[in-house]
C-alpha cells in the first residue's frame, strides 16, 4: 500500500506521543474533507465546525491560516482524495482532568479517494438497521469528536458488500444518522432530517443539502424522527462530505425507491460542485 502523506504538527511523520490525550482518551476532534482536483471542498464550513468544536471542548483552535497552508502542502497537485484533520488537546498527565495539558496537537493526512461503486450514487444503497445505539449526550451532540466506538461497534455488525451503510437510533428508538452519514426522509413532498440536539454529528453535507433544499423551494423540517417513519417514507437518502448524496433503496428487507426529490437534490449538488470547480479555475 502506498504511503499516506501525513503532517504531525507541521512535520512529515506518522507518530504522536503516547501521552497525547487524543490517544489516551479520544480528547479531540476531526474533520473529513473531500478533495476535488487538489482543492479541499467546503473548506470554510469545515473550519467553522472545527473552531466551534474546539470552543465547545475548550481546546485552543489551530491557526486557520497555518492549517490551510499545511492542507494545501499535501493537496496541491494530488488530484482527488480525502483530507483528514485531527486536533487533540495535546500531551497531558494520567487522569481525566484536562488541566495542565500541553499545546494542542494537529495531524493532517491525505488519503486516497474511496472506490465506492458508481451504482451507490446512481441506484441507491442498502442500509443495515444497527443494534448498537447512540448515547444521549447533549454536550457532545453535533460535534465530530474522536470518540467513535459506537460507530465502530455498529459498523462491525455487517460484512456483506451489498450493504453500504447502517442506520443508528438512540435509546428511545428515534432514527438519528448512519454510521458515517446523516439521514434524510421525504414525506408528502417535505424533506425531514433528525434533530441532533442530543446526539449525532452535524454534517457539513447535511447543512449544504438543507440550504439547497430551502433554496429550491422545498419545505424542510428538522425534528425527532421515529424509527418506524423510515419504513413509511416516500424516499430516503444519506449524506456526507465524501459521498455527497446516496439514495437508499432498501433498509434491511424493506424496499425503497430513488424518488424524484432525491434525484433533484443529486443534480443540484452536482451543479453546485461544478460551479465551484469552474470558479476555482477562473
Amino acid at each position: 500500500m502506498a504511503a499516506i502523506p501525513i503532517l504531525v504538527n507541521g512535520e512529515a511523520g506518522e507518530q504522536i506521543p503516547v501521552l497525547d490525550r487524543g490517544f489516551q482518551y479520544g480528547d479531540g476532534l476531526f474533520e473529513t474533507i473531500r478533495v476535488d482536483g487538489g482543492a479541499p471542498e467546503f473548506w470554510d464550513r469545515h473550519m467553522a465546525r472545527l473552531a466551534f468544536g474546539c470552543a465547545r471542548l475548550a481546546i485552543p483552535a489551530p491557526d486557520a491560516a497555518l492549517l490551510r497552508r499545511e492542507a494545501m502542502r499535501l493537496c496541491e497537485g494530488a488530484g482527488d482524495g480525502v483530507l483528514k484533520i485531527i486536533v487533540t488537546r495535546g500531551i497531558g498527565g494520567r487522569g481525566y482532568n484536562p488541566a495542565g495539558a500541553a499545546s494542542p496537537s494537529r495531524v493532517v493526512a491525505l488519503h486516497p479517494a474511496p472506490d465506492h461503486p458508481e451504482s451507490f450514487a446512481r441506484e441507491g444503497v442498502r442500509l443495515h438497521l444497527c443494534e448498537t445505539r447512540l448515547s444521549d449526550q447533549p454536550r457532545l451532540a453535533g460535534l465530530k469528536h474522536l470518540n467513535r466506538l459506537e460507530q465502530v461497534l455498529a459498523r462491525s455488525e455487517w460484512s456483506d458488500a451489498e450493504t453500504a451503510e447502517g442506520l443508528m437510533c438512540d435509546g428511545a428508538d428515534a432514527a438519528i444518522e448512519g454510521t458515517m452519514s446523516n439521514l434524510f426522509l421525504i414525506h408528502g413532498g417535505e424533506i425531514h432530517t433528525p434533530d441532533l440536539a442530543r446526539c449525532g454529528v452535524a454534517g457539513i453535507m447535511r447543512a449544504v443539502v438543507l440550504e439547497m433544499a430551502r433554496g429550491m423551494g422545498f419545505s424542510v423540517k428538522t425534528r425527532r424522527v421515529a424509527r418506524a417513519e423510515v419504513d413509511e417514507a416516500d424516499e430516503v437518502f444519506v449524506t456526507n462530505s465524501v459521498i455527497g448524496i446516496w439514495p437508499v433503496r432498501a433498509l434491511g428487507e424493506r424496499k425503497l425507491r430513488r424518488g424524484p426529490i432525491t434525484a433533484e437534490l443529486v443534480e443540484a449538488l452536482a451543479r453546485l460542485r461544478q460551479d465551484r470547480a469552474d470558479a476555482a479555475r477562473a
